[in-house]
């Protein structure tokens, strides 16, 4: 095996060695493979080991790595914040699965808008800040659910799936993803939706995610090794 396989091997061992420890089955935590930077290659290897679901930063590459590799029919996620001008091009994008990062009405409604004109629907993650770090985006806690409602209501195009949070860069993050998991607790009370994923944890802090209820981990370096400059 490449490189590439073998950290994903190491990856998904750890992962349920993880769940074993946190009495969960490894079944239900899902890895998302951050391909942002990387190229063909380096993907066309992790899809050969296996991997289905990767993630991207920006539209434009997450674009043009879909319809480069569209025979492979790959799962692919936008993980990075999305500008309301990208959103027709999302929408568009061959083999989008998810959008992490919805976290204000205004992208709610271009996407509804967008998506009416393409008859198709988009299943989507609210991205929480839940450290309250102005370099990170997302709706604050106590704005979610209303966030949640007013989607739900007015945007019939758009699904919500759960919410995705990052955690905070140095400081424990343990209590912060016990945070998350509980809006997310109050968010299935309150709107009766599944909401059944809760994206948490990279590559720096799988095991404080899994062992909050993390059912997907988003993860690069450790799958492809350092990421190269742009």
């Amino acid at each position: 095996m490449g490189e590439i396989a073998n950290r994903l091997e190491a990856l998904r061992l750890q992962v349920r060695d993880l769940c074993a420890r946190a009495d969960r089955d490894p079944e239900s935590v899902s890895i998302l493979a951050v391909s942002k930077t990387r190229n063909q290659v380096e993907i066309e290897e992790a899809a050969g080991a296996g991997q289905v679901q990767f993630g991207e930063n920006r539209v434009q590459e997450l674009s043009g790595k879909a319809v480069d590799l569209a025979e492979r029919s790959l799962a692919w996620h936008l993980i990075g914040s999305l500008q309301t001008n990208k959103v027709k091009d999302l929408v568009v994008v061959p083999g989008i699965e998810l959008l992490h990062s919805l976290d204000r009405m205004r992208l709610a409604r271009a996407l509804q808008k967008a998506l009416e004109q393409t008859d198709r629907y988009l299943d989507c993650l609210l991205q929480v800040d839940a450290t309250g770090d102005v370099a990170k985006h997302g709706a604050r806690p106590e704005e979610v659910a209303t966030l949640a409602r007013r989607i739900i209501s007015d945007c019939p195009g758009i699904r919500l799936q759960g919410v995705m949070a990052m955690g905070p860069l140095d400081s424990d993050p343990a209590p912060v993803f016990a945070h998350v998991g509980r809006i997310l607790e109050d968010l299935r009370q309150e709107t009766g939706l599944a909401l059944p994923v809760l994206s948490l944890g990279m590559s720096g802090d799988i095991p404080e995610a899994i062992a909050a209820g993390s059912t997907l981990v988003r993860v690069g370096t450790a799958i492809f090794g350092p990421r190269r400059p742009r």
